[in-house]
């Protein structure tokens, strides 16, 4: 950050390339979760106390990111950032915020995809362009970052960190230089990189949020107190401000926000609308809109579709906390098996970095989840979930509930079997360790996970669920099909070849035509 005048930063610790990862517990480390890379927020309001609109914003993303969080705020003169690893409200207390004044911000909440769990990849990034300083806050992933990256390192251009979401703001930086516009600069960049991206960029004077071509990961524009607006990954940061839901940013779409109000760029006439389908099944918060469509509803009816397709004889229905709730009511809806709570979850379980013992480290999902004994005792359960990874603390939780006195297990899981790795933003790991890859047989997977049945919700009921065509979402993890082409080291890193059919491995090693 070479122009001090324009910028100044409120950073804790240290920006070497060599510093200490922030060590999460194994035991917190949930392996049947898809972990999205962040929570992204903006809000222009002159008047307002941004810094503390943007920490509820960014607080009401958190479920997308725990590792870091930023704020970043412009007076008008100069960009003033603070960024440190941690959970939001462990980043950010009262007298943070009074050092975070201006009339714009944006904020970020981060889980790593690209670049490892370090202070230098917090974000928002700060770099200084041809028009002044700019920060940048990034959700999602760029499959071209390590070509984007040596091309700048070429030209001289230095970096602090790791992550792809710094190769975009320098990228931006480096094509600033010659052009007329910010805009320009941004359409510049825009045309050079590939992959999945929703961003807010703060300058001295504006607040921008852009989305990739594809739009894969979400983002939303909002109106506060009648002619203020808000930029945010999910519409329940809205509703957190009481701000008014407008519209969703279009996929090839740039907004500006300054003081006159909203002025929309066309990025690229050349768009491909794919919204992340696990979006849909897990990472967005249930009270969100994305579509148009409630979220909470959508689960229900997977649901109720999943009853539909996977009917049991039981005694109640109880889901995995928090996120098979919905999807539990909708198939008791739909079975007429009563709905019950059957697993208290531990809602403080990011709250710790503390490592457990080795006793406590043994009793891995118990950290997490405790059953009720009265309601499982003798019973014939029905257990749905959003969806498996590995299947570890799957397997776990089912020998939990038969220990608890469950007779019968029938897992009921909401989203068809995850087998391919995502590239574009979801931290999901090589081929070889996806449950569903190892084992394509339901009836393998259901013995190896110790349930009495199991039952996928397949595409076709997923996609009555959602009430939407399958066309306009990535199902990549699910079928295969990558909306955007994945470079052949990034899909050998992950598909580890030894592992698939010799037709799959040359059909990755060939090259593109």
């Amino acid at each position: 950050m070479s122009n001090q005048h324009a910028s100044k930063s409120l950073i804790a610790g240290t920006f070497a390339r060599d510093a200490q990862p922030v060590a999460v517990p194994d035991f917190l480390q949930s392996d049947d979760v898809v972990r999205d890379a962040c929570g992204v927020f903006g809000v222009h309001a002159p008047g307002f106390e941004v810094a503390r609109l943007t920490f509820f914003g960014i607080f009401a993303l958190q479920h997308r990111g725990q590792e870091s969080a930023g704020i970043a705020v412009t007076d008008g003169s100069e960009i003033t950032l603070k960024r440190e690893m941690g959970l939001v409200t462990q980043v950010f207390d009262e007298e943070a915020l009074t050092q975070l004044t201006g009339f714009a911000a944006i904020g970020h909440t981060r889980y790593s995809t690209t670049g490892s769990s370090l202070l230098c990849n917090a974000q928002p990034v700060l770099v200084d362009t041809a028009f002044g300083p700019l920060a940048l806050g990034h959700n999602g992933n760029l499959i071209n970052t390590t070509v984007l990256r040596r091309e700048l390192e070429a030209y001289g251009i230095e970096f602090d960190g790791t992550s792809d979401s710094e190769v975009i703001a320098r990228l931006i930086a480096f094509e600033s230089h010659g052009r007329d516009t910010l805009i320009e600069a941004i359409r510049a960049a825009v045309k050079r990189m590939r992959g999945a991206y929703a961003i807010v960029i703060l300058t001295r004077d504006k607040l921008y949020g852009l989305r990739d071509p594809w739009g894969i990961r979400p983002l939303c524009l909002g109106r506060l107190n009648g002619k203020n607006h808000v930029l945010a990954s999910e519409s329940c940061a809205l509703d957190t401000l009481g701000a008014a839901f407008l519209q969703e940013v279009a996929a090839g779409e740039l907004i500006a926000i300054d003081d006159n109000g909203p002025v929309f760029h066309v990025l690229t006439q050349d768009t491909h609308p794919s919204m992340c389908m696990f979006e849909f099944i897990y990472i967005a918060r249930p009270d969100s809109r994305i579509y148009g469509q409630s979220l909470h509803l959508a689960r229900r009816r997977m649901g109720q579709e999943l009853a539909h397709e996977h009917p049991a004889q039981a005694d109640i229905v109880i889901p995995v906390p928090d996120t098979g709730t919905p999807a539990a009511i909708g198939y008791a809806e739909a079975s007429h098996i009563p709905y019950g709570e059957g697993l208290i979850k531990n809602r403080y379980i990011h709250r710790t970095f503390i490592q457990p013992d080795q006793r406590l480290r043994e009793l891995g999902v118990r950290m997490k989840l405790n059953p009720l004994r009265e309601s499982l005792a003798g019973k014939r359960v029905v257990v749905v979930e959003d969806s498996i990874v590995r299947g570890t603390t799957t397997r776990s939780t089912m020998k939990m509930l038969r220990e608890a006195g469950a007779v019968e297990i029938h897992l009921r899981i909401s989203s068809p079997p995850y087998r391919y790795p995502c590239f574009y933003g979801v931290d999901t790991c090589e081929r070889k360790q996806l449950l569903a890859a190892r084992m394509p047989d339901v009836e393998e997977i259901c013995a190896h996970l110790g349930a009495d049945s199991l039952g996928y919700l397949s595409v076709e009921g997923l996609s009555r669920a959602v009430n939407l065509p399958k066309g306009i979402f990535c199902l990549a993890c699910l079928n295969g099909e990558y909306p955007i082409e994945i470079p052949t080291d990034l899909k050998v890193s992950k598909f580890s070849l030894e592992d698939l059919p010799e037709d799959e491995q040359l059909a990755l090693l060939m090259p593109s035509v």
